[in-house]
């Protein structure tokens, strides 16, 4: 006989069934137990990460009468899968769909800081692993000509560094001008820290504020943009707004691909 398992929870306490509604990137929700409202920023296999407005993120579950959307309760789901890949990278070279990494090459890019690596692992990640090429940061420059030498350049393993603030007349030419091997290629953008290299308007703000002289330049910028004093929190939000090489000044994306060929080329 067919098996038979009848509802038997009276009508007056079923609960009304909720819409299903997909967590689209952007999608502004509010989850129910915490009362924490902010855009989808990512969706993975049974969770979805939400950034509110000071840009802190939180991981929830997707679990059925979860959110509330425009007030009314939902089920959020996994989006249905996209189009097929795209035809480009982030940073605007052409995809290879399912090209393994390849072993990586002896030679090296050094950046200053985490969130500079973060940055460029944002845009050239692709790149750099079709290419072999690995990105370690050094937590500053005043160190720089030790590091080269440590490393040991050669025609076989050259070293391509980027400089944050790389200005004449600043400390960090200085130390740049003290690296002279031909293996190894120093460049730099303009920009005090690497933040400012992320686009203004991919941030929806005017423009970088201007921090005065002796003011730690990240927590300025927090302040003068009403953003909480968590400069980690801010620069997981302005990292967040990169997409693509479109989202970054010209100063910057020159910079990083010619590191890449110079430490590439044959």
């Amino acid at each position: 006989m067919r098996s038979y398992n009848p509802d038997l929870t009276p009508p007056w306490k079923r609960s009304a069934p909720v819409p299903e509604v997909p967590a689209d990137r952007d999608l502004v929700v509010e989850e129910v137990a915490t009362g924490f409202c902010g855009a989808v920023i990512r969706c993975e296999a049974g969770t979805v990460t939400l950034e509110d407005r000071f840009g802190k993120h939180r991981v929830f579950p997707l679990e059925p009468r979860g959110f509330l959307l425009e007030g009314k309760v939902v089920t959020l789901v996994r989006p249905a899968a996209g189009p097929a890949r795209p035809t480009r990278t982030a940073s605007g070279s052409v995809a290879v769909p399912g090209a393994r990494a390849r072993v990586a090459r002896a030679g090296r890019i050094y950046v200053e800081g985490r969130h500079d690596a973060e940055l460029v692992e944002r845009v050239w990640g692709d790149d750099l692993r079709i290419e072999g090429v690995v990105v370690e940061y050094l937590e500053g420059v005043d160190d720089l000509p030790a590091i080269v030498a440590e490393f040991g350049p050669a025609p076989d393993a050259r070293l391509g560094v980027l400089v944050d603030h790389l200005v004449p007349g600043s400390k960090e030419s200085r130390i740049a001008a003290q690296v002279t091997s031909p293996d190894v290629l120093v460049v730099g953008h303009p920009y005090i820290d690497v933040w400012e290299a992320v686009k203004p308007s991919s941030l929806g703000i005017p423009a970088w504020p201007v921090v005065p002289r002796g003011q730690d330049w990240k927590t300025g910028v927090c302040r003068a943009l009403d953003w909480p004093d968590n400069t980690g929190a801010a620069w997981q939000h302005i990292l967040s707004r990169v997409t693509s090489y479109k989202d970054l000044e010209p100063e910057l994306l020159g910079r990083v691909e010619e590191l890449i060929d110079f430490v590439t080329a044959p």
